[in-house]
């Protein structure tokens, strides 16, 4: 089966690669993905398969129907947005598209999974039950596709037994895979903070209740809650990436605008954190006679990955790559919206290396990632393999 899926794989890159040629072309940012589910679409109907569009405003979903497919279900997601980047790697297929660029590797994992559709296609008759394709919206941006998919009915008709999907990862060669059991991104939640007080000029500071003075001692003050106040054997990120005061050398603004995210493995915790970020930031500010508002946007939760999803996936990449290509990984303190999906179902989320060797890494969200193209005829063979086992492994137990 491995040759053959292997032999299928490489059949199909060229037609693969120009799909992911065509998807760095044409990038589209999250919830305006109306090009890209369209593009998606046809592809699978060139395959022969009949796509539902529009689920959670700009997804896709199809089935694939092996022999028996009411008796266990395997779903494969991938994403597709792009981000707000201008492009400067020189490819000749860089984004046409000013200020938008696939730089967190999304038109990679859709061409693989169209790969892998293609292969699950033609393979149909060797395996047991049915695959759910989820091309996924809006990973990048709150409320998710994920989330958005689910809350449009994606699974009212048929509730996959499993769920798996990957992302690229450029500092690991393409080739390998990597993955983790259990807790392995964290959740994220975005932070909003209006920090208000009573501008005027700067050479009259005591006239003024200075905002920029207030926000910098509140992001000072909010340091101890991840040295102080979250255990020190639960990871904790609280990270400000954003602050304006519209003034000027001489003009002390009346607010200042503070935006950030706090990452963490525990729901608990995670709670508890926000009211401590609140309770900081209002303190601090009446404190010194100004006052704070504060918006925490609710966002995804971490990433679980189930044990023996896990470890099946693991054992399968062995069987694929050969032991010396699989790697068991660290957790990373990125965030996915997969999670949503993993909440509700048994999954694997795992990582496909993308690095070209002998070159710089180029990492993701950055105007000059590259990835090796390599990768996604690994990626898409890869995936195939994994679901015909799984499926073959469940239904022959099931019997």
């Amino acid at each position: 089966m491995i040759e053959e899926i292997k032999v299928l794989a490489k059949s199909f890159y060229d037609e693969i690669i120009e799909c992911r040629r065509y998807l760095h072309r044409h990038p589209e940012l999250s919830q305006q993905e109306f090009g890209t589910m369209e593009y998606v679409a046809d592809k699978l109907r060139s395959f022969g398969l009949q796509p539902h569009t529009g689920i959670g405003k700009t997804g896709v979903m199809a089935m694939i129907e092996g022999n028996n497919p009411q008796s266990y279900c395997i779903a494969l997601r991938a994403d597709y947005d792009a981000l707000p980047i201008k492009e400067c790697t020189g490819l000749p297929f860089s984004s046409e598209v000013d200020g938008v660029m696939h730089a967190c590797g999304h038109d990679m994992h859709t061409a693989s999974l169209l790969g892998c559709a293609k292969i699950l296609t033609t393979l149909s008759h060797k395996f047991e039950g049915s695959v759910m394709l989820i091309f996924q919206p809006s990973e990048e941006m709150y409320p998710g596709g994920a989330y958005m998919m689910m809350q449009d009915g994606v699974f009212d008709n048929v509730m996959p037994n499993e769920i798996f999907a990957f992302h690229c990862l450029p500092e690991m060669d393409s080739g390998k895979i990597g993955m983790k059991k259990g807790k392995y991104m964290a959740s994220t939640d975005e932070l909003y903070l209006t920090v208000k007080g009573r501008g005027g000029h700067g050479g009259t500071p005591n006239l003024n209740i200075d905002p920029i003075v207030i926000a910098s001692h509140i992001i000072v003050a909010m340091q101890q809650i991840v040295s102080r106040n979250a255990d020190p054997m639960m990871p904790t990120i609280l990270s400000f990436g954003k602050m304006i005061g519209e003034g000027r050398t001489n003009i002390i603004p009346d607010e200042v605008k503070i935006e950030g995210t706090i990452r963490t493995f525990s729901e608990e915790w995670r709670l508890d954190a926000h009211k401590r970020i609140t309770s900081i930031a209002q303190g601090v500010a009446e404190s010194m006679g100004g006052s704070c508002d504060v918006f925490i946007d609710f966002g995804y939760p971490y990433v679980v990955n189930d044990d023996q999803c896990t470890q099946n996936t693991f054992d399968n990449g062995v069987e694929y790559f050969g032991n010396d290509n699989v790697e068991w990984l660290e957790q990373r303190m990125t965030a996915e919206d997969f999670a949503f999906f993993a909440q509700k179902i048994p999954a694997c989320y795992f990582r496909v290396g993308t690095h070209i060797k002998d070159t710089p890494i180029t990492n993701l969200h950055r105007p000059n990632l590259m990835i090796d193209e390599s990768s996604i005829e690994h990626a898409m063979g890869f995936m195939a393999y994994n679901t015909i086992q799984a499926l073959n492994k469940k239904t022959k137990k099931n019997k």
